[in-house]
């Protein structure tokens, strides 16, 4: 069994030193020499050496030292040396020590006593302490503090001591009355806690009679009385009325750490709505005062948990907590706009919106590097806002069109995907937005954000005029025709005789010109002749555009111009009275399409056009040759319709998860009915009258009752020994976030007395074992309850197995019983969590772990194998339930977790019926981490059969 260790000290093993060369420097009269060969001496006994040796001469040579650092040293040795025997008797020699720590308590220099009085809190020899009381009480007189002070926390750390009560039988009066007398405030704080450990009655008392003072007295006397407080109304919860009134006056105090466990304290004690908004105000005045960046974050976390708890008290402080996106770090704006977001109601979200509005605009002044990231954030607030409150998002939505043109594109994408949900969920701001979309489409550099402005223009342009202004800025935005030129030599000859040689091209070169007034004209330069392949004719400056990215040969973007401008000329035949009007419409967009056609199958790209986007470009063209009643109802109202339901079908999503989160336990139909009204009132504060209405609401609604599933719980104890062993083992394992507690039940089933007995684990994976074990003797057929502490540094299956080890009286030797392994289940640490479609194909292309499971089950029914992959994964399905709907024989889903430790797990799902009615396919799981995707993956490999 290893000793107790009060003391660490970095030892370089390099060259250690001699015991001879210690001795030597000890037995000089340098000091400077004794002072290194002590520290020596330390350094070798704390590294396992013994020196036996040196005892004698350090008591001859280094006891009548003067020098102060020297008996400090001596002081640091004999905390660390063996000062017993074998059998635990003290050792004859310490006597000589005894006889130094006396003169050194009733030395004339505080520092020496000071010391001395700090190295008895570490000293658990009885023998040697008991002739030492009488000076260490004498000490409590001195005139020093920092003597007063270490006499206490030896009093104290004395009478912990197994018998420590009989030596000092009337200690917790004596610091009683020396309190009453004591001004030190550091002193105070050392006998106060003294008291509140060994003595709490008097603690309590000293605290009632003071009750007016507690103020005034320093920040770490005060953490102790909130200490107090704490542990005396978690004891004797009828008490906490007069005790919340010192809190409530302490939320005054100067010091922030106390205001803050305040806070804390009154929360974890009271419910009142008095007392939650006085520790909801102080955590809002406390997150505008500190500068550090954690303690920001930990109070948002504090404001999050009342939140959850006190949701309708914290709508009032909403303002307060906004004022928190001052601070330029963006993990504490994206948690203020989180807990904001949740306290919106119809009263303050135009408020609410106004200052989002605010931070957007300040945004763009901005040099800061992160502001497109933070500029992201607020759109999507002002988007979670502007639709469950529709009437602000006429406020918000121009400001934010001026956005389609950010560098930051993913801002760029929220803004219109904004834009879109906007204009379908407001009928009455369609006109106003299509008209800002087409004066601003030009500004839009992104491809993705083109694609769906685009879409937008098509279908909500419904006016003679919006059509007609659609058409003539999506042909200014593409310049002009065709996207290249060939000579006509070239064309005429046929390209597969001889290989494409380099010919004369005339090319119009335009570049911009800088006009008196300063504006920008576009001028023509003479023709220039060169030699070249096929040249790519680029616009003049304003075309910009769609003609630039359909020339990168991005044809995607081009299926969907042609789309567009379909819809256009349909919507156009209705709204144009004039025929020759919709044929110039048609013609003008059919030669755009050829044009994209012929770009796409030139030589002048490095890639050709895409099956895909050739095909849907051709049917545009096809569609406007020929229009049929069927294919004009499929084109400018189903497609509507669909947008339509997928909005309801998120809307319904998100209603759905409101609900479950609502969701609050009752109480059982026989509790006890406590009638309020009959309550006696007499001498209760407004407080107390609070706090026992609101206790007992909580008693009614069942939330002092936690739903502990017994059935579940009797699910985690493990077998860890046979019925037939002589030792019979089970443990109840608790997985709490970064901790594993194994609660081992022992028992012993022989009719012998097993001694030494140790409980031996040893861990694989990414756990550690936070304390030793420790040796106990078990009586026959008695049991004890063992408790290992086990640390979880990541998400990962670990394992933990070990043995029980003891010996008997009549056998010499230790006997092993072999433990059964605990498997720790990944399943544990991983929660259901929601992201976006582009954050999962983001992280999917990000993460570097890619674990590929075959799909190999006995479940016919693609749908029920996916409902059967999530039960067992404990993951989220992001895929939309309308979209799996339906029997075609294939599925596709993605789904979505995180650990506690902030890791994301990916799952995609792709699975087929084959024809002899089994299901084929792949199960894909990607994270950052390896730990987590093999884990999972054997997860998967292990449940998918469909067994339990």
């Amino acid at each position: 069994m290893e000793k107790t260790c009060s003391l660490l000290v970095h030892f370089d093993k390099g060259t250690p030193a001699l015991a001879n060369e210690i001795k030597e420097a000890l037995e000089g009269n340098d000091v400077p020499a004794k002072i290194d060969g002590m520290k020596n001496a330390i350094m070798l006994l704390l590294n396992g050496e013994t020196l036996p040796q040196l005892f004698i001469t350090i008591v001859r040579y280094v006891l009548p030292s003067e020098d102060h650092t020297v008996q400090k040293l001596l002081l640091l040795y004999l905390e660390i040396i063996d000062k017993t025997d074998g059998k635990g008797r003290v050792l004859p020699e310490m006597i000589l020590i005894c006889q130094n720590l006396r003169n050194n308590l009733i030395h004339p220099n505080e520092y020496i006593r000071g010391v001395t009085l700090r190295f008895l809190c570490r000293l658990n020899e009885v023998d040697i302490i008991e002739p030492l009381i009488p000076s260490i009480l004498a000490n409590l007189e001195h005139r020093h503090p920092y003597v007063r002070r270490n006499a206490i926390s030896a009093i104290s750390s004395i009478y912990k001591l197994p018998n420590g009560e009989q030596f000092l039988v009337d200690a917790p009066e004596t610091i009683e009355k020396f309190l009453s007398t004591e001004q030190d405030q550091s002193t105070k704080r050392n006998a106060f806690l003294m008291l509140f450990n060994c003595a709490q009655d008097r603690a309590i008392n000293y605290l009632l009679t003071n009750v007016d003072r507690v103020s005034d007295w320093g920040e770490l006397m005060q953490m102790v009385v909130l200490e107090l407080i704490r542990k005396v109304c978690r004891t004797n919860k009828a008490e906490k009325g007069k005790y919340i009134k010192i809190i409530i006056s302490l939320l005054n105090a100067p010091s922030a750490a106390v205001v803050y466990e305040c806070a804390g304290t009154l929360v974890s004690l009271s419910s009142a709505p008095t007392a939650i908004k006085a520790a909801a105000n102080t955590y809002c005045q406390l997150l505008l005062s500190q500068s550090d960046n954690n303690v920001k974050l930990i109070l948002l976390d504090r404001l999050n948990e009342l939140k959850s708890s006190h949701h309708e008290l914290m709508i009032d402080l909403i303002m307060d907590v906004l004022r928190a996106l001052s601070s330029p770090n963006l993990d504490i704006r994206r948690k203020t706009l989180d807990i904001v977001l949740e306290l919106i109601t119809p009263r303050n979200v135009t408020e609410v919106v106004l200052t989002l509005k605010k931070e957007v605009m300040k945004t763009q002044s901005g040099e800061l590097e992160k502001n497109g990231e933070y500029r992201q954030m607020l759109i999507q607030a002002i988007h979670s806002c502007a639709i469950k409150f529709p009437e602000v998002a006429s406020t918000v939505v121009h400001l934010l069109m001026d956005f389609l043109g950010d560098n930051n594109i993913a801002s760029a994408m929220d803004v219109v995907i904004f834009v879109r949900e906007i204009i379908e969920t407001n009928p009455k701001l369609r006109v106003s937005i299509v008209t800002r979309l087409l004066d601003t489409f030009y500004q839009i550099r992104a491809a993705r954000v083109c694609s769906c402005a685009l879409w937008i223009i098509g279908e909500y342009s419904l006016s003679l005029s919006e059509v007609e202004s659609a058409i003539s800025t999506i042909k200014q935005c593409l310049g002009d025709l065709p996207f290249f030129s060939v000579s006509e030599n070239e064309d005429a000859a046929d390209s597969s005789k001889k290989p494409q040689q380099a010919s004369s091209i005339t090319v119009s070169s335009r570049r911009p010109a800088i006009l008196a007034d300063g504006t920008y004209a576009t001028q023509s330069a003479a023709s220039e002749t060169a030699f070249s392949a096929p040249a790519v004719v680029q616009g003049s400056l304003t075309t910009g555009n769609l003609r630039s990215l359909l020339l990168t040969g991005d044809f995607f973007l081009g299926a969907v111009i042609a789309c567009t401008l379909a819809k256009l000329c349909l919507r156009l035949e209705e709204v144009q009275p004039s025929k020759v009007e919709v044929n110039k419409a048609s013609s003008n967009a059919l030669l755009i399409m050829v044009s994209m056609l012929q770009l796409g199958q030139s030589s002048v790209l490095p890639h050709p056009i895409d099956n895909d986007s050739y095909d849907r470009i051709l049917l545009c063209i096809r569609l406007l040759c020929n229009t049929g009643d069927a294919a004009r109802k499929i084109w400018l109202t189903t497609c509507r319709e669909s947008f339509v339901k997928m909005l309801s079908d998120k809307q319904l999503r998100e209603t759905e998860e409101s609900k479950a989160k609502a969701q609050v336990t009752h109480s059982q139909p026989d509790d006890l009915i406590d009638f309020y009204h009959l309550k006696s009132r007499k001498g209760m504060s407004q407080l107390e009258l609070e706090d026992e209405v609101q206790d007992d609401l909580k008693r009614a609604t069942g939330e002092f009752v936690k739903d502990a599933d017994d059935a579940n719980k009797l699910n985690r104890i493990i077998q860890l020994t046979g019925f037939s062993d002589p030792v019979y083992a089970e443990a109840y394992v608790t997985v709490h976030h970064y901790d594993i507690v194994l609660d081992v039940t022992i028992i012993n089933r022989t009719k012998e007395t097993l001694q030494n007995l140790c409980l031996e684990l040893a861990t694989m994976g990414d756990l550690k074992l936070v304390e030793r074990p420790q040796n106990y003797t078990l009586a026959p057929e008695s049991s004890k309850q063992i408790k290992a502490n086990i640390k979880v540094s990541s998400t990962e299956t670990g394992v933990i197995f070990g043995n029980i080890v003891y010996e008997t009286s009549n056998v010499l030797e230790r006997t092993v019983v072999v433990l059964n392994d605990i498997h720790i289940d990944i399943m544990d640490y991983i929660s259901p969590a929601v992201c976006s479609d582009t954050a999962f194909r983001t992280m999917w292309s990000e993460f570097e772990w890619e674990n590929k499971v075959a799909v190999n089950t006995t479940i016919a029914n693609e749908k029920e194998f996916l409902d059967h992959i999530i039960k067992s994964t404990n993951m989220r399905c992001l895929t939309p339930s309308s979209a799996l709907e339906g029997d075609c024989g294939f599925l596709a889903a993605n789904l979505y977790a995180k650990s506690v430790f902030g890791e994301d797990a990916l799952v995609n799902v792709s699975v087929e019926k084959q024809a002899d009615e089994k299901l084929n396919g792949y199960i894909r799981i990607r994270s950052k981490t390896q730990g987590i995707a093999l884990s999972l993956g054997d997860k998967i490999t292990l449940k998918q059969k469909g067994g339990s």
